[in-house]
């Protein structure tokens, strides 16, 4: 975990930005969660972080959306660490309607695909979040 919260760190400052203590917490308080997480139960989680207030949770939610380093799954409105962070990708999640759990898929050919029917369509994407519902492999078993 350390090895990636460095790496986070380094993809950071060559944007020329900063991870500050908050942000660092907040993205291993992701990276340590077994399931997506809720902005409020990051909050609960910020001990030691003096008076942490919603507004300072969703900042740092917001960095690290914006730098590739978490991803917000609408549906649940809950947030997990990117394990992609190095390039840029559309967000495939598998979501599990037994468990709660989601895991990321890294679908290359689902966001080529992607790209290039929304190019056909006159339109600029962006980025792209897809969510997938059923049952994971470990509910299925």
């Amino acid at each position: 975990m350390d090895t990636f919260l460095n790496d986070a760190e380094a993809l950071v400052m060559r944007r020329g930005a900063r991870m500050t203590r908050i942000r660092r917490k907040v993205l291993r308080l992701l990276l340590e969660s077994a399931e997506p997480a809720k902005a409020y139960d990051l909050l609960a989680n910020l001990d030691g972080e003096g008076s942490a207030k919603p507004p300072t949770v969703y900042r740092a939610l917001d960095f690290l959306q914006e730098s590739g380093l978490a991803h917000k799954i609408e549906s649940l409105n809950a947030y997990v660490a990117c394990g992609h962070a190095s390039h840029s990708h559309s967000a495939v999640f598998l979501i599990c309607d037994s468990c709660g759990g989601a895991e990321e898929l890294h679908a290359v050919s689902t966001s080529q695909a992607l790209k290039v029917e929304t190019a056909a369509a006159g339109f600029n994407m962006t980025r792209a979040v897809i969510e997938v519902r059923g049952t994971c492999r470990d509910c299925a078993a």
